[in-house]
This record gives structure tokens, sequence and C-alpha cells, in this order.
């Protein structure tokens, strides 16, 4: 019995130790010198009651450095001033474009429907997506995005981090929980199959939007806009990442645990609608993260080879510890790299309440 517990222990850490092996493709990857075709671009904005935050952020895409591009702001059915605030942007810069949306009863509360309706109104068919809490982070984010655009490329992966708030641990859990699935999406992405993308920082043609017919496939589910288009849309020779630090955007992280619970709870209702080999391995890293830590102690508890069960856990560590650290150097995240080993636990046990409280309640709305 104690020899099968050990066994079943090491091949649980040996799937795990595969899995960072993996995640050494975007740990480790340099980024390449591109040629840059400086293509005219639609930047895309969706906002539901966004009127301070557009105030506060729309600045940061109108201050570009790019010799050509519109944005496209969608007032989406807002109760605020939002309109009010985007007309006032557009007075002062006419590459300000409004796409007024009223609810729909057939499309009601849904964020894909306002999204088609801004990539209709677009004059580019290179689109580059955020939201309206985001800012870059450099006055080249557009030129490090669209820089992307080789030929053959359509779809193209960027990275949407939080600000930050040194004092608050909570703040420091989101971003390590955000640097997590970004290692994982970059990754897969560079090693063919890419996944999903963040709606925060993406760009895609609309030539390849309207090859699927837009979101039609999915349209019936609230959430998706991004990460179900991108896990439809994408293809090793389509899809590219770009993780450059003038690439980078970040937006204003949820201010209470249930706040975020509740975002996360949307997130996580999306996943079962990946295709099945995404689902699969997915699953796999999740299943053997989770069950590292009760055969661990289970061993120690034991007494069961004490020192081969540390030693596995010193090994595990230590690999992660560096793909973590490595992926954080990239994508200006360090100051959460080093509570990993418990943040990783914490959120092992989150997803799996999460994953149960959606089977009893499942998010309706996008806002």
């Amino acid at each position: 019995m104690a020899t099968l517990l050990l066994g079943l222990f090491l091949f649980i850490t040996l799937v795990n130790l595969i899995y960072f092996f993996v995640f050494f493709s975007f740990a480790t990857a340099e980024s390449k010198t591109k040629i840059h075709p400086e293509v005219p671009v639609s930047v895309i904005i969706c906002a539901k009651n966004e009127a301070e935050n557009l105030r506060n952020f729309l600045p940061s895409i109108l201050e570009q450095d790019y010799p050509e591009f519109e944005i496209v702001v969608i007032n989406d059915a807002s109760t605020d001033e939002s309109l009010d605030v985007m007309e006032e942007f557009q007075q002062i810069d006419p590459r300000i474009r409004i796409v007024n949306v009223e609810n729909n009863e057939a499309f009601w509360a849904n964020k894909k429907y306002a999204l088609t309706l801004g990539i209709k109104k677009a004059r580019f068919k290179h689109l580059l997506f955020t939201d309206a809490d985001c800012a870059p982070q450099s006055r080249n984010w557009i030129r490090s995005m669209s820089s992307n655009f080789q030929p053959g490329i359509a779809i193209v992966l960027g990275y949407g981090g939080y600000f930050r708030h040194k004092k608050s641990l909570l703040n420091k859990l989101i971003r390590f929980e955000t640097l997590l699935t970004a290692i994982q999406y970059f990754s897969y992405a560079r090693l063919g199959s890419p996944y999903m993308g963040v709606g925060r920082n993406l760009a895609y043609t609309s030539t390849r939007f309207y090859e699927l017919k837009g979101f039609a496939s999915h349209l019936q589910i609230r959430s998706g806009d991004d990460d179900l288009f991108v896990n439809e849309a994408a293809t090793a020779q389509n899809t590219t990442s770009c993780f450059e630090k003038d690439a980078i955007t970040r937006s204003i992280p949820k201010a209470t645990f249930s706040a975020w619970i509740k975002q996360k709870k949307r997130h996580v209702s999306v996943a079962k609608h990946y295709k099945p080999k995404h689902q699969f391995f997915l699953a796999i890293f999740y299943i053997f993260r989770l069950l590292f830590w009760p055969v661990f102690i289970a061993l120690l508890l034991l007494k069961i080879y004490p020192m081969i069960v540390l030693a596995n856990l010193a090994l595990k560590l230590l690999v992660e510890g560096f793909v973590y650290f490595k992926a954080a150097s990239k994508l200006d995240e360090k100051d959460v790299v080093w509570l990993f080993p418990f943040f990783d636990l914490f959120l092992i046990y989150l997803q799996l309440t999460i994953f149960i409280s959606n089977l009893v309640s499942k998010p309706t709305h996008w806002k």
C-alpha cells in the first residue's frame, strides 16, 4: 500500500512537471524583431456604464504614437453618462466614432451583439480590442500589437493585466491568477494550439470575424466574446502572441473578493464550451494540481519515504518558481511571484468551489 501511494504521488508530480516544462515555451521565449506593416487599425471599446473610466482612460488611447487609427466606442445601453462622455471626446477628436446600442429584446445585455455592431462600424479590417477600464502601458501599444499582423496572421493574443496596489493581498491574488492564465494561453499558442485570448488586449481581422459569421456559433452564451471566439477562430498558422512590455494593457481589478468571485464564475462557466482537446488538457492540468496536495499530506502523515516526498515537493516548487519568475519578468508582475505556493494552492480549491457553485447557479449577464 505504501509503495502504491508513493508511486501515485511520483506520477502526479511527473504530470505537474510536464505541464510546467511545456510552459517553458513561453517563459523562456524571446520577442522577435518584426517588419512593421503599419496597417490602419480600428481600436474597439465596448462600454456599459463606464462614464468615469472613459474620462480617465480614453486619452491614453488617443495619445498612441501610430500613423493611422480610429477608436470605435460602443455605448452598450448605458444608464449613466457614458454616451455624453463619448460625444464630448468626439467633438475634440474626429478619430472617435460612436455606436449607440439600445436594448434589444432578442439580445438583452449581450455584449456580443454590441461588439458586432461596433465591428460593422469599423473602417479598417485590422481590429484591436480593449475595455473601457483599460489603459495601455505605453504610447506604442497599437504599434506593438499591430506589428504582429504579418502575412497569414489574423489573430494576435496580448496580455491584459491589472493595476498594482501594493498593500492589497486581493490585488496580488488577482494578478497572480491573471499571470497563470496568460502563461497557459501564451504557451499553448506557441505550441500551435491556441485556445483563448482576453478582450482587454486582443486583435484580429474583420475578415476572420466574418468568415466565422462573427459570434454566431456561441451567441446564445452570454460570455465568451473573447475566449470562445479565439477558441473557434485560432489555428497554429493564423495566430501569434505579443508579450512585449509596450503591448501590455492594465485595467482596474475588482475591489472586493465577492465581486472577483462573480467575475471568475462567469469566466469558468465558458470553459466547458472550448474544443474537446482544450477541455481535456486544461482539465488534466487542474486535476493533477488538485491531487498533489492531499496525496502529499497523506504521505507525510503516514511517514512514507518522507525524504523522497519532500524532495519531489522541492523539485516541483523549483520548476514552477522558475516558470513564474521568467513569465512575470516578461509581463512586469514580479511582485506576485514570491507568494506563488500559497496563491497556487488557494486558487486550486477556490476553483473547485466555483465549479460546484456554477452547477447550482449560472451567471447570465456580462454586466
